[in-house]
């Protein structure tokens, strides 16, 4: 277990959290465990940011992430407190993980069963299901070090990492190179070395811009496994909003900030109604562009309104959340359905953007597994289209595209949902920047480039405002639910560091 630095110095401090998705939710925790006292501010309805539920007409959907990955993250972040995830909620692991339909008929299962999934990659490339066995050992090498000594090690300096440790734990990791490069140096077969990269999606990259280190996902996803829990990912945000109660911590929803004025002792914290919250320290969990760019004055702001620009985000996503009659028995519970080719996908969401003609989707089923979020005889599914950030989004091209990927789905699944649909709703690129004030309307954040991984992200505390920090997908470690949780950690330990 990574341990985690002295809190102490936090206790008797009073902070506000603007935000309550993962990164804010995890920070309210640490930093109430350390003494002190804590306010959550979260702009919506419910607490949870990206990972918000759309209940209605008997069916619950995750309106954001739906993967349950690397379970070590969450048994280590409860664990912390003295508790483990199942006080909170039930595991199912997935069998399928999930399931592949490439577009030219071809159809493939990832499964628990390492053997199954030899025999799956040496069916397409002799040679490959050895090559799969060293794939996995280097990822997996690649997770246990990384994880240690680069995700739960903060190093926001490039001095950090002139450290005879640094170098000795990276020797051999896949620090240079990209996606593509590694996993071309294993696989020839280009569906082989589409299952290998696929995860990228949940790093909001591509195989060319995407560093060759996050060749760790495959541990997590072949050897770690794939898991539900208990109610969805909502399920988890009520188990850590539950635990943040147990340690203290004070929750506002409908409480949109406008304002923070101030510095370390004298902050005030306002909201759309009128109120101030008066704090020793403040955490912004939000859009780190919007903190700086709409609450903070010009002069406290550490980057400019060109840098925010500059920078290259991951994709912002078409969503349709769909309430169907009968069962979808083709599909599992996570489904991905792939071109043939799809370096031209990439190329519509980074180079050249535009609505993908001949898109990549994911289709995600939960009614599969749980019985509780669709009605009797109905099945619960929503569509995951990655699309480009800050593409246009009006009520016609939604429309158009709805035609476009459920025609696609009838075509490629062998599931055609379109005279079965009894509840839809969609969410675009224009509902990320209302709903979550997302730059550009990215679903996730900044992308895991080349050029924005590791010291190269925005740093947890404000260069400009004493007392200001930062914490989510936009710092490090990035992007994903469990990278979240650890930036909680991550940003208490730096305000302990502070404070000290």
């Amino acid at each position: 277990m990574n341990s985690v630095s002295d809190l102490d110095s936090l206790s008797g401090e009073s902070v506000v959290v603007i935000g309550g998705g993962f990164g804010g939710l995890s920070t309210a925790c640490y930093l109430a465990d350390a003494g002190a006292d804590v306010t959550v501010l979260e702009k919506n309805e419910q607490l949870g940011g990206r990972a918000s539920t759309l209940e209605r007409d008997g069916f619950k959907f995750d309106m954001g992430p739906s993967w349950y990955l690397m379970p070590d993250v969450f048994e280590q972040f409860f664990e912390y407190f003295g508790r483990s995830p199942d006080d909170y909620y039930g595991l199912t692991r997935l069998d399928p993980h999930y399931r592949i339909f490439f577009k030219d008929g071809d159809q493939v299962d990832m499964v628990p069963d390492l053997d199954k999934n030899r025999e799956v990659f040496e069916s397409y490339e002799p040679g490959a299901a050895d090559k799969f066995d060293d794939y996995l050992r280097k990822s997996k090498r690649n997770y246990e070090i990384g994880m240690e000594h680069f995700v739960y090690t903060d190093r926001p300096n490039l001095r950090d990492y002139i450290d005879l440790d640094v170098l000795r734990y990276s020797w051999g990791l896949s620090l240079i190179g990209s996606m593509q490069d590694h996993v071309e140096n294993y696989f020839d077969h280009p569906k082989l070395q589409q299952i290998m990269q696929y995860t990228l999606v949940f790093l909001g990259g591509a195989p060319d811009n995407t560093p060759a280190l996050y060749n760790l996902m495959s541990h997590v996803d072949f050897n770690m496994g794939v898991y539900y829990p208990d109610g969805g990912l909502a399920g988890v945000v009520e188990a850590i909003v539950e635990l943040g109660e147990e340690l203290g911590v004070e929750y506002h929803t409908d409480s949109p900030v406008t304002n923070i004025s101030g510095l370390r002792g004298g902050f005030a914290v306002r909201t759309e109604d009128g109120r101030e919250f008066l704090c020793d320290q403040v955490v912004s969990d939000a859009d780190y562009a919007h903190t700086e760019q709409e609450l903070l004055p010009e002069r406290k702001r550490q980057y400019s309104e060109d840098y925010w620009e500059s920078r290259t985000y991951a994709p912002s996503a078409y969503l349709l959340y769909l309430g169907v009659e009968g069962d979808v028995d083709e599909l599992a519970h996570h489904t991905l359905v792939l071109p043939t080719e799809w370096d031209d996908h990439f190329e519509t969401i980074f180079d050249d953007p535009a609505w993908p003609e001949d898109p990549a989707y994911y289709l995600c089923v939960p009614s599969k597994t749980d019985d509780s979020v669709a009605p009797e005889g109905h099945s619960n599914l929503f569509v995951l289209v990655p699309i480009a950030a800050g593409l246009e989004d009006t009520p016609e091209l939604r429309e158009s595209y709805r035609d476009l990927v459920l025609a696609d789905i009838a075509e490629n699944t062998g599931v055609d949902l379109r005279d079965r649909i009894v509840l839809e709703e969609s969410f675009c690129v224009n509902d990320f920047a209302s709903r979550y004030n997302s730059t550009q309307g990215t679903a996730l954040g900044l992308a895991h480039t080349l050029t924005q991984t590791a010291l190269l992200r925005p740093g947890h505390a404000s260069k400009k405002v004493d007392g200001l920090y930062f914490t989510g997908s936009f710092t490090t470690p990035g992007i994903g639910v469990p990278m979240c949780l650890i930036s909680g950690q991550l940003t208490a330990e730096k305000m302990a560091e502070d404070a000290r």
